[in-house]
């Protein structure tokens, strides 16, 4: 059997990923969970993780705390704990690298789409973006916002997709649909069509995009922070996999070129988005 070890290293930063509103520990909640989702979408078992803090001097000891807390909270939500790390003056990042074992199964990569498989995804999409937008504008939508704050990773649906043996390829859509779906087309040469009405769409995008006249494409496939798996597998599986208990949608198909979204009857172009 297979007893691969996966790794993999991920940063975020104050400036960039810390919107007002979020809590220290969410922040570290978020650092560990971008390693796991990555993970996940391996389908590997997280055995630890370790973190390195790049902190302001003037920052609290309750706030240093905080953010530890977030990381071990998220390891412990996956299985796992903290098993080293370092802290340094700096300008505020935090890096998790996290280590997880293939047990025998063997890994989901980005490689190995074909043309006619089916595309699907975990869950729903847009929170995350509908989240941020709430706390920038002071909305009451706390599910929104722990979308984003405190995203949680599929490890547990990655390992059962990863399991079946039936999924040809899998990616995380931390940097949102768009990007996630052509990074597939692109790494095995092939196109995409995808069904808009087919999208399980969080109910959080339209409220938002009703308020703020924000177009509801750019909440639901144009923003990342979500860590949803996005996975392809031969339409002929697709009763298999729902036998799994793993919450998935099917959205769309792979082609042979062009990555497209239909909608209203008209086609255009999935281009990447703008996390």
């Amino acid at each position: 059997g297979r007893d691969d070890l996966v790794v993999c290293t991920d940063s975020v930063t104050f400036e960039r990923h810390m919107p007002e509103g979020m809590t220290y520990e969410q922040f570290g909640w978020m650092a560990a969970a971008v390693n796991m989702s990555d993970l996940a979408a391996m389908g590997a078992t997280p055995i630890g993780v370790v973190s390195a803090l790049l902190l302001p001097k003037d920052m609290e000891t309750s706030q240093v705390c905080e953010i530890m807390t977030g990381v071990d909270e998220c390891a412990e939500f996956c299985n796992c704990h903290i098993v080293g790390g370092d802290t340094k003056p700096g300008n505020g990042v935090a890096s998790v690298t996290a280590f997880g074992v293939m047990e025998g199964r063997r890994p989901m990569t980005r490689k190995g789409a074909r043309v006619g498989d089916v595309i699907a995804v975990t869950g729903e999409l847009g929170a995350a973006a509908a989240g941020f937008l709430a706390l920038a504008n002071k909305f009451d939508m706390p599910d929104a916002v722990s979308a984003l704050c405190a995203p949680i990773p599929r490890v547990e649906e990655g390992i059962a997709l990863s399991s079946s043996g039936l999924v040809s390829s899998c990616i995380d859509l931390s940097d949102g649909l768009a990007t996630a779906l052509n990074t597939i087309c692109s790494m095995n040469g092939c196109g995409a069509i995808v069904e808009w009405d087919l999208l399980p769409r969080s109910q959080y995008v339209d409220e938002v995009c009703s308020r703020l006249g924000v177009p509801d494409r750019e909440l639901t496939i144009g923003w990342g922070g979500e860590y949803e798996l996005l996975f392809t597998f031969d339409r002929k599986d697709a009763e298999t996999l729902y036998e799994l208990g793993v919450d998935f949608s099917m959205i769309g198909l792979i082609t042979e070129n062009d990555v497209v979204l239909h909608r209203d009857e008209k086609y255009e172009a999935l281009g990447y988005g703008c996390y």
